[in-house]
């Protein structure tokens, strides 16, 4: 990565004040502020890592910010998506980002892009930044980010989250690994469940994402030891940091174009936590309340999420057994038992569980019924009194 041309760049007095702190840092300088302004980087997703990856570019004096992003603000975010707030729930993420930016810097230019990037438009998007920031949330984007930066030669800094622990490192950057040498090919649909299914504590995306900006301000000006050829994993209930060495594969093969990055990762740009459905057979929540309302004594409706999630809200009815009780086959018996004479229907949070359910079921000859959007869509399409989460 070449430097930034600094040659024309000025600091005004208000700046000089603002940065006073780096500028009496021996490594940053004068001339790593000025870095800094010239600088251009684009941030991939305004979520719980692109949040504070944002605040900290522009606090540190990033002088251009593109942020891609196509989701608006939901009250489910503002646990660990600090850079929005309540008043801009249901508006669009980007705006919420700009104005928050702004406000800590208006020195800043922030430049948005309200879509989903893709092959068709991330090699147009990308090309005009000296870095990307992977704040991302799923397989196909991350692959798609990483192909793009390595055909046009662009740092990579990548983070992920998920439960308690969370990872980052560099691609991409001075002939090191790119995220195929860490993931030569993504996992098979449904086996890494969303934060939405699995949760997030609301600190470690602020962990994740503020080592996200500390590297990119680092590569910006020249300074310090890059995660480049590391990866850096946290465990958050420990408070313990450790390394794996990252090595390019000379094996892998060479990207010479964007692909349909759905296919490759077997999503078939799904809802999150229906990739699996498409197996089994499903109903509508409609469906279901008007089964519900008719016979409920003919029908056995099993609610496949963890406990923790039943204390927020059930179906009225349901019969809680986790997943991990099915799979395990501990409670094949149980739901055999409970099914004998009835329909079974099974729902989870948004239908990816449950769809696992019914297969591992099927292998023990129990067959049943997947509700669509499980419980998230009977909240919204059926009984609003259902707390969403």
């Amino acid at each position: 990565m070449l430097p930034p041309d600094t040659s024309a760049v000025q600091l005004s007095p208000d700046e000089v004040v603002r940065f006073s702190r780096h500028l009496i840092l021996p490594e940053i300088g004068m001339e790593g502020q000025k870095r800094l302004k010239a600088a251009s980087v684009l941030c991939v997703g305004t979520g719980g890592l692109g949040s504070p990856l944002l605040l900290y570019l522009a606090a540190a004096g990033v002088g251009r910010l593109g942020i891609v992003d196509f989701d608006v603000v939901d009250h489910s975010n503002l646990q660990r998506q600090v850079i929005h707030g309540t008043s801009w729930v249901g508006k669009p993420k980007i705006e919420s980002a700009k104005a928050r930016i702004l406000e800590i810097n208006p020195h800043c230019q922030v430049d948005l892009y309200e879509t989903a990037l893709t092959s068709e438009n991330a090699l147009e998007i990308i090309a005009g930044y000296d870095i990307v920031c992977d704040g991302t949330d799923n397989f196909p984007t991350r692959y798609l980010v990483n192909d793009a930066c390595v055909l046009l030669d662009k740092p990579n800094v990548y983070g992920s989250i998920f439960r308690f622990e969370g990872q980052a490192t560099v691609f991409n950057f001075e002939g090191g690994p790119n995220y195929r040498d860490l993931f030569p090919e993504p996992p098979p649909p449904g086996m890494v469940p969303s934060c939405a299914e699995g949760g997030v504590v609301g600190v470690l995306p602020g962990i994740i994402g503020m080592i996200q900006a500390t590297e990119a301000v680092k590569l910006i000006t020249g300074i310090g030891t890059s995660l480049s050829g590391r990866l850096l994993l946290f465990d958050a209930l420990k408070m313990s940091f450790r390394e794996l060495k990252l090595r390019p594969d000379p094996e892998r093969p060479v990207i010479e174009k964007l692909i349909d990055y759905q296919e490759f990762c077997g999503v078939g740009g799904s809802a999150p936590g229906q990739e699996e459905a498409g197996s089994v057979p499903t109903i509508t929540v409609a469906d279901l309340k008007t089964l519900i309302d008719g016979r409920m004594e003919d029908l056995l409706l099993v609610d496949v999420r963890n406990p923790q999630e039943a204390d927020i809200a059930v179906i009225p009815g349901s019969v809680l057994v986790p997943l991990d009780r099915i799979e395990s086959g501990e409670a094949i018996e149980d739901v055999r038992r409970l099914a004998a004479g009835k329909q079974l229907y099974v729902h989870c949070k948004l239908g990816g569980r449950s769809a696992k359910a019914l297969i591992a079921l099927g292998r023990h000859g129990i067959e049943g019924v997947n509700v669509q959007g499980g419980i998230d869509a009977w909240s919204q399409e059926v009984d609003p009194a259902v707390p969403r989460y």
